[in-house]
């Protein structure tokens, strides 16, 4: 019986280690850092490399990936909601034809 109630604890306790290792926030932000996108992409524009940016900004390559994803994301959404903003906007093909 004592076995196993002390499997159990252990399971318990390491359920709980588990977790709070699952949703425990990432090192920058405990720290507080802010990633300065606007920087980011100035410097890749200017011809560095993500891993350039990283070490010189001092903060993670996956943070540089994400500037650029969003400042890719948001140039992509002005053109896509431009072009899709109403789907009647855009001819048919039938209507080409006559």
């Amino acid at each position: 019986m004592k076995k196993l109630a002390t499997i159990g604890a252990c399971l318990a306790i390491s359920s709980v280690m588990a977790l709070g290792v699952a949703f425990s926030p990432s090192a920058y932000a405990m720290r507080g850092v802010r990633v300065d996108c606007s920087k980011v992409m100035k410097d890749l524009n200017g011809g560095k490399k993500p891993k350039e940016v990283a070490a010189g900004m001092k903060i993670s390559i996956s943070s540089v990936y994400k500037c650029r994803r969003r400042a890719r994301q948001a140039a992509g959404a002005g053109t896509a909601h431009a072009m899709n903003a109403h789907p009647m906007a855009a001819a048919s093909p039938a209507a080409a034809k006559h």
